[in-house]
């Protein structure tokens, strides 16, 4: 029996690696050797042969080496790819997240919940794409009589102007944003009524014994107990918008100052085959994310702790 002890526990050390050897190998193959890849192809040049300080120009500012990086940081439209993100950030994520909470808060309270919440998560089970397309007829503007988009269509009817919704650059982010909020409230929603059917029920009560009105017991009670799920909705809501490419590439191609990260990162990789620059926007967009995923890793280990 002595002797059968350093074989098992051989076993021991070797039998867990056999286990999760597969998905190592799946991360070796399609995450961890794709990413140094990518960090490679970011200082080399547009089809990959020299270092990227060959695309300095002369009489330019040139970063050598991190010449890429100098196009993703500095460049005009990438200054423009960021602003629009960050307005992406301030405005889908806070409608989502206010209409989401919102909409749970309404629907809990009536008979008909479980329809009505299948009927607003709906969106989701559409294509990003698809619903470009969808809205893309929703704002159509057409410069004579008759409009045959429905928001102008409707502003005609009640005696207003039609809008050009998609190239004034004054109206087309909040018009591409609103497709953005009109998918994932329905998201927000179902994590967020899951959280508020978490709340004890006699803690409620127990305040509406003391006199608490509804107002009360939702910003004081409710609220911070659900908070902890508010962050995780929000920390979502944030990566997937710095994500944000099909609505902008079907409905505006990043046109008329509609330009996001994503979507200068595939312009660049398949309509200019500039491989370095597209690499570097993408090295970018991986930086800006992972704050926000550690974050949400230990909101979710936060929770994990509570139970």
């Amino acid at each position: 029996m002595a002797r059968d002890v350093p074989k098992i526990m051989k076993q021991g050390r070797i039998a867990p690696w056999l286990y999760v050897s597969p998905a190592l190998l799946v991360m070796v193959f399609f995450i961890i050797y794709p990413t140094i890849n990518t960090l490679y192809l970011s200082f080399r040049n547009q089809d990959s042969t020299q270092s990227a300080a060959a695309n300095c120009i002369a009489g330019e500012p040139c970063w050598g080496i991190f010449e890429n990086y100098r196009y993703a940081l500095t460049s005009h439209i990438m200054l423009t790819a960021f602003r629009n993100n960050l307005l992406w950030i301030l405005l889908m994520v806070s409608g989502t997240v206010v209409i989401g909470l919102l909409m749970a808060v309404l629907t809990d309270k009536v008979s008909y919940e479980p329809y009505a919440k299948a009927i607003i998560f709906l969106p989701m089970a559409i294509s990003f794409v698809g619903a470009g397309v969808i809205w893309k007829y929703v704002y159509d503007y057409s410069s004579g009589p008759v409009q045959i988009g429905l928001l102008n269509a409707m502003l005609q009817a009640l005696g207003f102007e039609p809008v050009s919704w998609l190239t004034e650059p004054a109206v087309n982010n909040l018009a591409l944003i609103v497709v953005g909020v009109w998918m994932w409230s329905g998201f927000s929603m179902t994590i967020l009524s899951a959280a508020l059917k978490g709340v004890p029920s006699e803690i409620l009560e127990a305040a509406r014994v003391d006199g608490a009105g509804e107002w009360t017991l939702f910003w004081k009670i409710i609220v911070p107990m659900i908070m902890p799920t508010i962050a995780v909705v929000v920390t979502i809501m944030v990566i997937n918008v710095l994500k944000v490419f099909d609505i902008v590439y079907v409905m505006t191609g990043g046109n008329f100052g509609t330009e996001v990260i994503a979507n200068r990162m595939y312009l660049e990789m398949y309509n200019s085959f500039r491989t370095g620059r597209a690499t570097a926007i993408s090295v970018v967009l991986i930086l800006a994310i992972v704050p926000a995923m550690i974050y949400n890793i230990r909101q979710f280990q936060e929770q994990e702790a509570m139970r």
